[in-house]
């Protein structure tokens, strides 16, 4: 079984917010495998979906995004499911919007998400895609990533979105390696 944690906050707020590209990107799979959502024990919500024969287990955690760790690690040990079996998807600064990268390993790069995960699988080693989101010009971080995206920049999210949920269903039956060379295009 595959985990696939899509990084948000909850609530209609930040519904089409920068921050939460990983909700939409986990959406979009829900979306595509025609799978509802239901509340998980563990503070998150969870949809199922089969993909070439292999089970998926969708996560949204419920927790803001400070506290994702704390949705995710209970989940992973209730399902049984080792580290090299999850995928997180979340929103990245240093990519332009649009942009994804795929990636096995790294730091949190001031996420405080990703720090959350890190802190609480306890290892930098899970494979992850970047959603790029940009930097913002006047350097207000925080109003920027809790803001949604201008009319000018959904083409590219929407595209980042699809991509990235191609992605994933490319993913059961082959190493995430091979995902990462055929996705990772210069």
């Amino acid at each position: 079984m595959k985990m696939i944690v899509g990084l948000g906050n909850p609530g209609k707020k930040y519904e089409r917010t920068r921050h939460n590209v990983g909700f939409m990107v986990v959406d979009e799979l829900s979306f595509r495998h025609q799978t509802p959502w239901k509340k998980s024990k563990f503070n998150g919500m969870i949809s199922n979906i089969v993909v070439n024969g292999e089970k998926v287990l969708l996560v949204k955690p419920l927790t803001f995004m400070n506290l994702s760790g704390e949705c995710v690690r209970p989940l992973m040990d209730y399902y049984d499911i080792p580290v090299e079996d999850v995928l997180i998807v979340y929103d990245d600064l240093d990519l332009p919007t649009g942009k994804i990268r795929l990636r096995q390993k790294g730091g949190a790069g001031g996420h405080n998400g990703m720090k959350s995960l890190i802190q609480h699988l306890k290892t930098q080693e899970f494979n992850r895609i970047r959603v790029g989101v940009d930097r913002p010009a006047n350097g207000d971080v925080i109003n920027y990533v809790l803001g949604d995206f201008p009319k000018a920049e959904q083409p590219d999210i929407i595209a980042a979105i699809k991509q990235s949920a191609d992605a994933i269903e490319a993913w059961p039956g082959k190493t995430f390696q091979d995902v990462m060379n055929n996705f990772n295009v210069k």
